[in-house]
Order: structure tokens, then sequence, then C-alpha cells
């Protein structure tokens, strides 16, 4: 009994950090896809050379938090303002609530009515948000997170702030960097995702 008790001790034990490793490599891919989009993108802000200059927070799987999806129907349509000015068609999709460091939390999650007239963008969601580190070690224009329809699950979804990218403009001036709404500014700091682009310009 005492054996089995020692093993069981162990197995849960020793999981911790293979869990822990196995998401770090999740991060990792998914930042590598992102580094390799810039360069395959036209018209990207960014070439292959200034790729070194991307910063991220190490990968912290306290910041992929599971959060309850309430649907909106029947939202009106409006423009949401870029930071050169003009505005881009959405529509509110839906609210998702969850907690960070025990706080609830919420953020309004977007469809654009441009995108999903593409098929490739048909089934995307857009989370744009500002927290406490906007400004300072973040972009002060905010971040991005994506989520896609077929993410909600029975009322549910999965946030993966480790995922949270910069728009364009935090880059490069020129680009229709839509700007988060006021109401998804979130009263925490998320030290996860990417950080403020290393690179002057």
């Amino acid at each position: 009994m005492k054996r089995t008790l020692q093993i069981l001790t162990w197995l849960l034990c020793s999981s911790i950090p293979v869990f822990s490793q196995d998401f770090a490599k999740h991060t990792d891919d998914f930042r590598e896809k992102y580094r390799e989009e810039f360069v395959k993108t036209p018209n990207s802000p960014l070439k292959k050379e200034d790729l070194k200059y991307l910063r991220f927070y190490d990968p912290d799987s306290s910041f992929q938090v599971k959060a309850t999806f309430e649907r909106i129907r029947n939202s009106r349509s409006f423009g949401m303002p870029t930071y050169s000015g003009a505005q881009k068609t959405f529509v509110k999709y839906g609210v998702v609530k969850f907690r960070i460091d025990g706080r609830r939390q919420k953020l309004t999650v977007y469809r654009s009515l441009g995108l999903e007239t593409l098929p490739q963008y048909r089934d995307y969601l857009f989370v744009p948000f500002k927290d406490k580190t906007s400004g300072s070690a973040t972009y002060g224009g905010g971040r991005y997170m994506d989520l896609k329809v077929s993410d909600v699950k029975d009322g549910n979804c999965v946030l993966d702030f480790n995922k949270a990218y910069n728009p364009y403009c935090a880059y490069s001036e020129g680009f229709n960097c839509p700007i988060p709404p006021k109401e998804n500014t979130l009263l925490v700091a998320i030290k996860a995702g990417e950080k403020n682009f290393a690179k002057e310009h």
C-alpha cells in the first residue's frame, strides 16, 4: 500500500513539469508560426531581419483561462475607430467572462462584417483589449486575440493570453488598426503574450 502511494505521488508530481513543458512548447510553436507569417504576408510591416526585435512574456499557463461565453443576438453593426482615423465595421458577437488572479473579468467579442464574407475568415472572432501593462511593457494601443466560432462549445471557451499579439500599428504607421473599445479595458496586468516591439521606428 505504501509503495502504491509513493508511485501515485511520484506520477502526480512528475506530471506537473511535463505539462509545463508541453504548454511552453505549444506556445513557442505558435510564436514561431506567428513570426513566419510576417515574412509570408504581402505588405507586412516587418522584414525577416526585424523579427529579432519581437519580444514576448515567458509562457505562463495561468493566463490560459476557461471562460463562459454569452452570445449577443441581433447586435447592430457599428464602426470601430482605427488609429488611422478610418473605421471598420463590426458587430458585438458575445461576451466572455473569466477570472484572472481570482478577480472577475469580462471582454466583448466582436465579429468583422468585412472578413465574414471571406470563406477562410467566416469562423473568425476578434478580441481587442487593453490592460494595466498597456503603454509600459506592452503596446499602448492595446493588443488582440483571435477566437473561432468553433472554439465555443456548450457556452464555454478557452482564452489564451499567451497568444495575445500586437496590431501592425505597433511596428509601423499607415495601417488601419482597430482601437480596443473602452469596455474591453481590463483593470489587471496581463503579463502574457507579446510585449513592446524592441526596434525604434
